[in-house]
């Protein structure tokens, strides 16, 4: 696993970013190409590369993003209705290779529709 993500410059204060809320496990940032008005993304401070690289003893951080999501979502007001994305692997989309959540709201999307470019 790289700590030469940006992220991890992220998380290590290197580079800037717009910190939504952050906690002992996870930081989350507003993303710089948002695909919706609201458009965040939740990321472990532990750098897994992609989702299908996380073991047995990344169960409990697993589900500490996916509740941290729920209490993000209610931070920015947007807990009656958002979208939450994982990509996993470059083929999906995924461009930075450490785990990350985006919270996407504030924007309709139509059924099938992943709201991502």
């Amino acid at each position: 696993m790289s700590d030469d993500t940006i992220f991890s410059k992220i998380i290590r204060g290197e580079i800037p970013a717009e910190r939504v809320y952050e906690d002992e496990l996870c930081i989350c940032i507003k993303d710089i190409n948002p695909q919706a008005p609201t458009h965040v993304l939740v990321i472990p401070r532990k750098a897994i590369p992609r989702l299908a690289d996380a073991t047995d003893e990344d169960k409990a951080l697993l589900g500490h993003l996916m509740l941290s999501v729920g209490e993000i979502a209610r931070k920015l007001g947007v807990d009656e209705a958002f979208r939450v994305v994982v990509n996993n692997g470059e083929a999906a989309g995924q461009t930075v290779f450490h785990l990350h959540l985006h919270i996407l709201a504030n924007k309709t999307f139509s059924e099938g529709s992943l709201g991502m470019k």
